[in-house]
């Protein structure tokens, strides 16, 4: 079983690589350990979406974006199998590009935001779908996120048009909500689940379907679920 050092605290990498702890500590106990990265456009909504899911808050107002890549930790329960999250919050500009892909090589699950209210950031996926073709490993999980879907009035970018893509690239799909919760613990159960199951799966084993479990959870505790 794993555990993260006394003095272990998370961290962030900044201006090139800099390694420097973040404020939080965590001492918690694992069985597994597996690194989760968020990418896509600057602006998507990518640190909301880690701070709602690791803290239950929702970052209102303006803040700094993020410069070169965040770190945190969280331990999931799944199916009592303590699973630790590493996950990297990346920065979208394209300056900080090539700090971003030396992540990518030994990332286990890939989070793609887009915004739903921002047109370009949807029309780049398929850029971004590209890197991680180039750069991630094989047999990476990926999912697509339609982030931002609380803005309803502002929103250019259709559920269907999110589904199609995924579809078009077969990976897993649904829109989150930083600001209300929704959809955003189980996209990160989700991928957790995933990654347990690939670790401890049999050969005979039925292979796991992110996309399968994605929408059985959806539809037991309905599309609004947080």
């Amino acid at each position: 079983m794993g555990k993260d050092r006394p003095n272990g605290a998370d961290f962030s990498v900044q201006n090139g690589g800099k390694r420097q702890p973040n404020r939080q500590m965590s001492t918690e106990l694992y069985d597994m350990a597996s690194k989760v990265m968020l990418i896509g456009d600057s602006g998507v909504g990518k640190t909301c979406l880690l701070v709602r899911f690791k803290d239950g808050a929702f970052l209102s107002g303006s803040f700094i974006s993020t410069v070169g890549i965040d770190f945190r930790n969280k331990v999931v329960d799944v199916e009592g199998t303590k699973v630790k999250l590493q996950i990297w919050d990346t920065a979208g500009q394209e300056r900080f590009r090539s700090v971003t892909h030396a992540y990518y090589r030994d990332a286990h699950a890939l989070l793609l935001l887009y915004d739903v209210s921002n047109k370009a950031s949807f029309d780049n996926i398929r850029a971004w779908l590209g890197e991680i073709n180039e750069y991630a490993q094989e047999d990476v999980v990926i999912m697509l996120l339609g982030n931002k879907a609380d803005m309803t009035s502002e929103r250019v970018i259709r559920t269907e048009d999110g589904e199609r893509l995924a579809n078009e690239y077969n990976v897993a799909f649904m829109e989150t909500s930083a600001k209300t919760g929704m959809n955003v613990d189980l996209a990160f159960m989700a991928v957790a689940k995933d990654l347990k199951m690939k670790k401890t799966r049999k050969p005979t084993d039925p292979k796991f379907s992110v996309t399968d479990y994605v929408n059985q959870e959806k539809q037991s505790v309905g599309c609004c679920s947080s």
